[in-house]
C-alpha cells in the first residue's frame, strides 16, 4: 500500500471523528446526565446546517461569525423542546424515545416545506482555503479547522462538567435530586440547560460539515446513528470514552472503506461493534457523569 495513500486516509478518518465527536458529546452527555435518549438529535445537526446557510445567504455572514450565532440559536431550540416535551416525560424512557423521534420527523418536515427537499451549499471561511503539504501527505486547512474546533468544544465541555457550578449542580442532581432542591437548586433549570448544550454542540457541528456535505433535511440521520454507535462503544456518558470511539470509529471506518470499499467497509465495522458490545456491554470507558 502507498504510504502517502494511507497518510491521507489516515487524517481523512480524524477529519470524520471530529465531526462525530461534537454530535456524539451532546448525545452522551443528554443520556448520561438525564437518562434520555434523544431520536430528534440528528435534527438539531440539520438546523445548525440550515442556520449557518440562511445566515450566509440572506445576511452575509460568514461562518466564523455563524458560529456563535447557531451556537445560541439552536441551543434556544433544544431549550424550549426540552420544557415543552422532554421534561414532561422523565422516567418514561420509552415515551421519551416515541416523543423525540416525532419531534424529529416534524422538523425534517418543517424545513422540507419551508425551504425545500433540493441541497444547499455553504462557502467555507476562505482564510480555510487550500491545503498544507508534508511531503505526500495533503491536509485540508479546514478540516484541520474542524478537528482544532472539535478538540476545543471537548475540553469546553469537560471544563463546563468539572470546574463549574453548573457541573456541580449538575451531579447533585444526578445524584439525588429530591436533597438537590432542598439546598436550593432548580433541577429543572438545571436539565434544560443540559440539554440546550447538547442540542448546542449538535448544531455546531452541523455548521462545520455544511461545506463537506450536502445540506438536505434528512442530513442528520446518518450522521446520529454513527454518533449513537459512539456513545454505546465509549461508554454511555463518558467524555473521555465518547473521544476515543470516536476517533476509532472514524480511523477504522476510513481504512476499511480504502481496503474493501464504503459498503465492506461499514458491515465490517458493525461486525466489529456488535462483537465489542457482546463482550463488553458497558463500552470501552464504562463512566458517566455521575462520577
Amino acid at each position: 500500500m502507498d504510504s502517502a495513500i494511507f497518510f491521507n486516509q489516515l487524517f481523512a478518518g480524524l477529519s470524520t471523528a471530529s465531526i462525530l465527536l461534537m454530535i456524539a458529546a451532546g448525545l452522551a452527555i443528554i443520556y448520561g446526565s438525564m437518562g434520555v435518549i434523544n431520536l430528534a438529535h440528528g435534527e438539531f445537526v440539520m438546523l445548525g446546517a440550515y442556520a449557518t446557510w440562511a445566515l450566509q445567504t440572506f445576511f452575509g455572514l460568514g461562518m466564523l461569525i455563524s458560529l456563535p450565532l447557531v451556537f445560541v440559536a439552536i441551543g434556544a431550540v433544544g431549550w424550549l423542546i426540552e420544557k415543552g416535551i422532554v421534561s414532561r416525560l422523565y422516567n418514561r424512557p420509552l415515551d421519551t424515545i416515541l416523543a423525540t423521534w416525532g419531534v424529529g420527523i416534524v422538523l425534517q418536515q418543517a424545513i422540507t416545506l419551508g425551504i425545500g427537499s433540493q441541497s444547499r451549499f455553504v462557502q467555507r471561511p476562505e482564510i480555510f482555503d487550500g491545503n498544507l503539504f508534508f511531503g505526500d501527505l495533503v491536509i485540508s486547512n479546514y478540516r484541520l479547522f474542524i478537528l482544532g474546533v472539535s478538540l476545543g468544544m471537548l475540553l469546553v465541555t469537560y471544563l463546563l462538567l468539572t470546574r463549574t457550578e453548573f457541573g456541580t449542580k449538575l451531579r447533585a442532581v444526578i445524584q439525588n435530586r429530591e436533597i438537590s432542591e432542598c439546598y436550593g437548586i432548580r433541577a429543572e433549570r438545571v436539565y434544560g440547560l443540559t440539554f440546550a448544550y447538547g442540542a448546542a454542540l449538535a448544531g455546531i457541528a452541523g455548521a462545520l460539515v455544511t461545506p463537506l456535505i450536502s445540506t438536505t433535511p434528512t442530513m442528520g440521520t446518518t450522521l446520529v446513528v454513527d454518533a449513537f454507535l459512539v456513545v454505546i462503544v465509549g461508554g454511555v456518558g463518558s467524555l473521555v470514552g465518547t473521544a476515543l470511539a470516536s476517533g476509532l470509529i472514524g480511523e477504522a471506518s476510513a481504512m476499511l472503506s480504502m481496503i474493501f470499499n464504503d459498503t465492506t467497509g461499514r458491515i465490517l465495522l458493525l461486525v466489529a461493534i456488535i462483537l465489542l458490545i457482546r463482550f463488553r456491554p458497558t463500552g470501552l470507558i464504562p463512566q458517566t457523569v455521575r462520577g
